[in-house]
């Protein structure tokens, strides 16, 4: 549940990025050494060309696949709703992952939320 709510914020901030113009590698060069730094970022960056070994560079192929991802966050919300824990990131990550997955991405590595948010923005996913 945490590297799934980690990653939709980092691939958040890289579509975000994009639509205001700003270069990819200077984000990924400022955030990677300040408080943004995550493992979703400095090893698995979700956009492609900061970090070419990630399956970004590989349009999203091999990795953790999004289905996985699904079926993890389903069973962490499960759990806690077993014992009445809060979890509105994860719930809302779960929802992400489900829409993801609805539109024939689960057999991507996780990290293409970034390609389905990119979609989103430029309305070519409903």
């Amino acid at each position: 549940m945490m590297l799934a709510v980690a990653m939709c914020g980092v691939a958040e901030a890289f579509v975000m990025a994009d639509k205001l113009g700003l270069d990819r590698q200077k984000l990924w060069d400022i955030t990677s050494t300040s408080t943004g730094q995550s493992w979703a970022l400095t090893t698995y960056c979700p956009a492609p060309g900061p970090v070419p070994t990630a399956p970004s560079g590989r349009d999203y192929t091999g990795g953790f696949a999004s289905a996985l991802m699904l079926k993890d966050l389903k069973l962490a919300q499960d759990a806690a709703e077993s014992v009445g824990a809060p979890t509105p990131l994860g719930a809302h990550a779960a929802e992400i992952y489900q829409a993801l997955n609805d539109a024939g991405e689960g057999g991507r590595d996780f990290s293409v939320v970034f390609k389905w948010l990119s979609g989103l923005a430029r309305g070519e996913v409903a």
